[in-house]
């Protein structure tokens, strides 16, 4: 079995989430071929799809969040995510049951299942062919807030624009899920299969626990995906079992990467990406910690995080871990040149 180095590891990431050359593709199968993108701060959307497409542009997003070509809602790890439309249902079919059962351990069952599906119904007949607030909502259905997020994993539901945006970066305006972009269409068997499939697209070669791990479900539920699957498998350097699709990018481990600015929470930086050495674990509580617990903005120098940076009074300021030299310090100024007309 072929083994894997983490540089090799750490390209096919970077090809996978186009951060070797960006893409070409219109919203929707961008988001597909990337696994989505993670949406808690509206404009970490903007800065991670502005890294990945070439010529992206803030009105883009905003046109296909209003012609529902794309969705945003609580998806993988029970957090928000933009996805495309015709994802959205097989990856909330798929996560539907798991999330569930995590939300009510954490929770130690109160509210109960029940009493979170008479609300879910509740809240259904409320919105149906029309959105409400949070506020609204919380009103409705009692119980503040831990009402309310546990209600949306008994309702599916979605972040209507212009909430969840540039302009309006709170998203606390709902809507039904399948209201906004149609009736379920997909089996939950074909979500897993979908799920698996976007994650080692966007993210692989991976291990099971790996891909389980972004989902937010135990890997015993997509043991029976894995089988019906076509996979590759290699060997990581530790000796662990990594599997992918066939055909997927896996560039020369001496391919070159570009510098590259990421945003928030981007999930190239999660734990489950973390054998791809894209964040060097020397710096993992630099951008992860109890102090920023939202994380903070990084920029990649050879395919690795170098160091942080922030929009300040129109210009992108840059905070090595250290020194840089002068090609690298021109080419993140030039790069940052580009970054700063999102906020234009």
């Amino acid at each position: 079995m072929r083994v894997l180095t983490k540089r090799e590891l750490n390209r096919a990431l970077l090809a996978r989430q186009r951060l070797l050359g960006r893409s070409k593709a219109s919203l929707p199968p961008a988001l597909e071929r990337i696994g989505g993108i993670q949406a808690q701060y509206a404009p970490s959307i903007y800065v991670g799809l502005w890294t990945r497409l070439e010529g992206f542009r803030r009105e883009q997003l905003a046109r296909a969040l209003r012609r529902r070509s794309v969705a945003q809602g609580t998806l993988m790890r029970v957090t928000i995510h933009l996805v495309s439309a015709g994802d959205y249902w097989p990856l909330a079919l798929a996560i539907r049951e798991p999330r569930r059962r995590l939300w009510l351990r954490a929770h130690k069952g109160k509210p109960g299942a029940a009493e979170l599906s008479r609300a879910a119904a509740k809240l259904r007949r409320a919105l149906a062919g029309r959105t409400m607030s949070r506020k609204e909502i919380t009103e409705l259905i009692g119980g503040g807030s831990v009402m309310l997020n546990g209600v949306g994993l008994w309702l599916d539901l979605v972040r209507v624009p212009p909430s969840g945006t540039w302009e309006r970066r709170r998203a606390d305006l709902y809507g039904l899920a399948e209201d906004w972009i149609g009736e379920p269409r997909a089996s939950v068997e074909e979500g897993i299969k979908l799920l698996v499939r976007r994650y080692l697209q966007g993210f692989g070669p991976a291990t099971k626990a790996e891909i389980a791990d972004w989902a937010g479900v135990p890997p015993k539920a997509i043991e029976a995906a894995l089988a019906s699957i076509r996979l590759r498998r290699f060997a990581a350097e530790d000796g662990a079992e990594l599997l992918d699709l066939p055909r997927a990018p896996l560039p020369d481990p001496e391919t070159p990467a570009p510098v590259r600015f990421l945003p928030v929470w981007d999930a190239t930086l999660l734990v489950h990406a973390r054998r791809t050495e894209i964040l060097p674990e020397e710096h993992r509580r630099k951008v992860f910690n109890v102090r920023t617990p939202q994380s903070v903005n990084t920029f990649l120098v050879d395919g690795r995080v170098a160091g942080t940076w922030r929009e300040h009074r129109g210009r992108i300021e840059l905070s090595p871990f250290r020194r840089l030299d002068r090609r690298t310090r021109r080419e993140l100024e030039a790069e940052a040149e580009r970054l700063i007309e999102l906020w234009a």
